[in-house]
């Protein structure tokens, strides 16, 4: 195993699991679980939460956090009251002088308009609107819970809320979906004029009720042409696409996930959770994941059986950090793979020029960026960097 040799740290973000939906959809694969009726166990939740933090403390002392995301499932289950409590923990135990950045996922709901001004009064400043279509009967198709009209609600509700920035999470290639009617859900989303957008096909999962009943989904060249069409109109409005999936305005990218696309550093907690943490000291990066069922979970939070944690070997640092950084757009400067990885750009040579030939990146001295051919054939684009 080759050394690994840092001369900073990345930057640190946080990332909060909460796993509770009021159902589960048919195509999710994401750790989310239906209440079925249960109540949400929200100040328990929330303890456990801080537990786990806690926990954590000895491998990040002295390290800002800069961005937090709060996923799920439906974290906006919770309420503004819970949310807050949480915060005044994270407050107590993290350094949160320099976020910048707290994004909160929220499903479109009635209660909305009232909620995103309180989450917003507590310091959650980007939300995640999970409208997935503007179709009635798509929504149906996919187990949605919400009408087009609870979605333009919230949204409007957002920016009535004063929120700068938030997301619009919409699907494509659904159930029985025509282009015109895909093109109709990006018209609809535009005309409420989203800072960012996060617009990506639906797939079929494995162990999801939609692999094991496949619905009818829309044939190769229908998919070109939702593709084609979509990014036409985006593009048109303004939007900037900086990464497969997130189109933005100027100004209004994810810093979240553009920290996990550079290969930064983040903190998972939660049941389920995944982080990344640069131990520089011990030349080493470590991958650490939290207990996945949550009733597990909120009896061993802040304990070491709800963490696995284990070293990435160096020889699969450079596929690592290609999986992230060749899905921007711009992809990336290349001194970035060394400060993140420890590893000097030379152990890739070889991979990175016959890249180079095979016409799927450009790469001079100072960046490296995928090119239109290697963001079509992404996979295998990065599965080149993978050790033998």
């Amino acid at each position: 195993m080759q050394l690994l040799q840092f001369t900073e740290n990345p930057p640190l973000a946080l990332y909060i699991h909460l796993p509770w939906c009021m159902e589960k959809c048919p195509y999710c694969d994401f750790n989310s679980h239906g209440l079925k009726g249960q109540a949400l166990p929200e100040r328990d939740y929330i303890d456990a939460l801080l537990r786990d933090i806690e926990r954590e403390l000895p491998l990040i002392w002295g390290r800002p956090i800069e961005t937090i995301f709060i996923g799920g499932g439906t974290p906006s289950l919770f309420s503004p009251e819970g949310l807050d409590r949480l915060f005044s923990g994270l407050r107590a135990l993290l350094d949160l002088r320099f976020c910048r950045e707290v994004t909160l996922e929220v499903n479109p709901g009635t209660d909305m308009a009232t909620r995103l001004s309180e989450y917003r009064s507590i310091g959650i400043n980007r939300v995640s609107i999970g409208v997935q279509s503007f179709d009635d009967d798509s929504l149906r198709r996919l187990g949605r819970i919400h009408d087009h009209h609870a979605a333009i609600r919230t949204i409007e509700a957002a920016h009535d809320a004063g929120l700068d920035s938030f997301n619009i999470d919409l699907m494509f290639g659904l159930p029985h979906q025509s282009t015109e009617q895909a093109e109709d859900d990006i018209r609809q989303a535009l005309d409420l004029e989203p800072p960012h957008l996060s617009w990506y096909q639906l797939t079929l999962e494995p162990n999801t009720p939609f692999a094991a009943h496949p619905p009818t989904l829309p044939e190769d060249d229908t998919m070109d042409a939702i593709n084609e069409r979509g990014l036409d109109r985006l593009v048109g409005a303004g939007f900037q696409q900086y990464e497969v999936s997130a189109y933005a305005q100027p100004g209004h990218a994810c810093q979240h996930n553009l920290n996990y696309w550079q290969f930064g550093d983040y903190l998972g907690i939660g049941a389920g959770a995944h982080g990344k943490i640069t131990l520089a000291g011990e030349s080493r990066i470590e991958r650490r994941v939290r207990t996945r069922h949550p009733s597990a979970y909120l009896a061993q939070a802040g304990s070491d059986a709800a963490i696995t944690a284990h070293t990435v070997p160096s020889r699969e640092l450079p596929f690592e950090f290609m999986l992230n950084a060749l899905r921007l757009t711009e992809g990336f400067d290349v001194p970035l793979f060394t400060h993140r990885t420890g590893l000097p750009i030379k152990v890739i040579s070889d991979t990175l020029h016959s890249l180079e030939q095979d016409e799927l990146i450009t790469w001079t001295m100072t960046h490296i960026r995928p090119t239109e051919r290697g963001a079509r054939y992404l996979n295998d684009l990065v599965l080149r960097f993978m050790p033998d």
